[in-house]
């Protein structure tokens, strides 16, 4: 019987240091146009005219055809720390393939996706600090015997899964002393069992959700979460950084998915013995496992809700006038006891920038859209610069997407929508994994920009963007950026008392020195205001470094005592020095 393929980082599948898949990136072509190569996502192939025309118009700069920096070649690494003991240990109990320390291997387990702090810095500067093995384990027996030796060895380990961190989670600290393992958990990628009565599965941490997904649709199950980074991220970092996908509506956050985990720390075993219903058994120590970003042990499964594939899916898109008549109806749709699975409003500027990413057309389609943009944009009176779009996905039986669509146009109706239809519904909602990929085109052009989600309540939505973008306007003004800033709001998830709101900058850093910098002040300026607005920290995507010093202001002294009790008893030594949330300012690896 031939062995299964191992997985290893260093791969010709995926890029690497950049987002996504090889095969898969933007490219200029004629007249300023651009395609994305590959045949992955729906636009792949297609000629798209309006990209690089929108960001020439909204950052008022020129995109070059060429790049305007390039990227180093020679990736900056330092020579790697080792502790002699620890190596005689791990060589002599596991075979060679389950350990690297190359160059290649280490500097990417060194950093996550974080636009400004990580990713630009690999790319055209360097970063500061290095992991010094890469272990990849595959099962629970070698997670024990991994961290005891560690333990042991006095050796710092870094829990890894898809590496698709944005909040600067997986910075190794620059004050470690200790040599630092960063353990991939994506060997670990199995499902151990299905219970098909009780819609449940146990399954390995380091699966990557998209193949959690397929392997799960040829059983005829979903388990439903569906984050923006589904092709890249695991099971295991979802719980960590406590996560939330698309289709929460239906199917919730990874909090409700998740009825049992499984994760290993230095002193023992933290789980419940078997999934549960529901119990009242006092405290449930699992709970400490939703967003510990790695500062306590490595999750190794968890049992997770499924459900059968739905019967019906199919997608629905509303325009309206302005922002405001949007979040008014999406505060409507959040109380209706009919949310569609997957709902979100953009506001002009994502608007236009989802235009942007249309192919060329030709022909009929080329003049039915002209006869369409006449419709809304003469008959109907919408202003094109104020515009927003409503976009929803409905799953469920016939029955039930039927009634959640026509509950969408009852509640819309009174303010004078036009109603787009199934069509661009589903474009709207199939650009969310293809987009991620233009970050990387734009570097290449010196313009950085990045998301930051938020919680606001209802009552602050609009004040948020008010603030936010006189915020940016003042911030652009002062560091003296060429052209102008890129702002945009969407509402991705809604809820009783408030919303998602992803806040999307961007800006030109032509001549600047340092721009990741400058551009890492202005964003933690941005979060400021969001926070000082009424949002919160974050909404999914963890605090790890990034946005660690918010968290006095955010929790209580007796609460981070508390977190700080639970590290000392099961963590005593830090081994799991990652250093994240309330634990980013621990001088000297000493017992918290």
């Amino acid at each position: 019987m031939e062995k299964t393929k191992k997985f290893f980082a260093i791969n010709d599948k995926n890029w690497g240091h950049r987002w996504g898949y090889k095969d898969t990136a933007f490219h200029p072509a004629n007249n300023k146009a651009v395609t994305l190569s590959g045949k992955r996502y729906n636009i792949c192939g297609k000629n798209i005219p309006g990209l690089i025309p929108f960001a020439e118009d909204v950052l008022g700069i020129t995109v070059l055809p060429e790049p305007q920096i390039k990227e180093t070649e020679k990736k900056h690494i330092t020579k790697r720390k080792v502790n002699e003991p620890f190596m005689e240990e791990v060589v002599s109990l596991f075979d060679k393939d389950r350990y690297s320390y190359t160059d290649e291997d280490r500097l990417l387990h060194s950093h996550g996706q974080t636009t400004s702090d990580e990713v630009y810095k690999v790319l055209y500067s360097k970063l500061d600090s290095f992991s010094d093995l890469v272990f990849y384990i595959e099962n629970e027996e070698e997670v024990s015997k991994l961290i005891n030796i560690a333990k042991k060895h006095n050796v710092c380990l870094v829990p890894y899964g898809g590496g698709t961190s944005v909040s600067s989670a997986l910075t190794i600290p620059s004050d470690e002393s200790r040599m630092v393992v960063s353990v991939d958990t994506r060997r670990m990628n199995k499902i151990e069992s299905v219970d098909e009565k009780n819609l449940l599965a146990t399954v390995q941490a380091g699966i990557i959700g998209i193949d959690l997904e397929n392997q799960l649709e040829k059983l005829g199950f979903t388990a439903g979460h569906e984050p923006d980074s589904i092709e890249f991220s695991t099971l295991g970092g979802w719980i960590s950084t406590n996560a939330s996908g698309m289709k929460k509506h239906k199917y919730g956050n990874i909090e409700d998915i998740v009825q049992n985990v499984t994760l290993i720390t230095p002193n023992g075993t933290i789980n419940q013995k078997k999934p549960l219903t529901r119990s009242s058994i006092g405290v449930k120590a699992q709970n400490m496992v939703f967003g510990s970003e790695g500062n306590f042990g490595i999750i190794t499964k968890a049992t997770i809700r499924i459900h059968k594939k739905p019967e019906a899916s199919t997608f629905e898109s509303i325009l309206f006038h302005n922002w405001e008549d949007g979040v008014k109806f999406m505060y409507e749709v959040a109380h209706s006891n009919l949310i569609p699975a997957s709902s979100r409003l953009m506001d002009n500027s994502m608007v236009r920038f989802a235009s942007a990413l249309k192919e060329e057309k030709q022909g009929i389609s080329k003049f039915l859209d002209s006869v369409k943009n006449f419709i809304v944009f003469k008959v109907k009176g919408f202003d094109p610069k104020k515009c927003v779009v409503a976009i929803f996905k409905m799953e469920g039986s016939n029955q039930e997407v039927q009634y959640q669509k026509n509950n969408l146009k009852i509640l819309a109706k009174k303010y004078n929508p036009v109603f787009a239809g199934e069509g661009q519904g589903k474009s709207g909602y199939n650009l969310t994994l293809a987009i991620a990929y233009i970050r990387d085109f734009f570097f290449d052009q010196n313009i950085i920009g990045e998301t930051m989600e938020s919680a606001i309540p209802w009552s602050d939505v609009n004040k948020v963007s008010k603030a936010v973008t006189e915020k940016l306007q003042e911030l652009h003004k002062k560091h003296n950026l060429p052209g102008k800033v890129l702002f945009g709001s969407r509402l991705s998830k809604i809820y009783h008392s408030g919303a998602c709101m992803y806040n999307t900058i961007a800006m030109s850093f032509k001549g600047i020195k340092n721009p990741e910098k400058i551009f890492g002040e202005i964003e933690h300026e941005i979060r400021k205001t969001i926070i000082e607005n009424g949002g919160s920290v974050s909404h999914h995507h963890g605090v790890g470094k990034l946005r660690a010093d918010f968290i006095p202001d955010t929790i209580s002294e007796g609460s981070v005592s508390l977190i700080r009790g639970m590290k000392n008893s099961q963590d005593p030594t830090n081994v799991f020095g990652i250093a994240n949330n309330i634990f980013y300012n621990n001088e000297n690896n000493e017992p918290l």
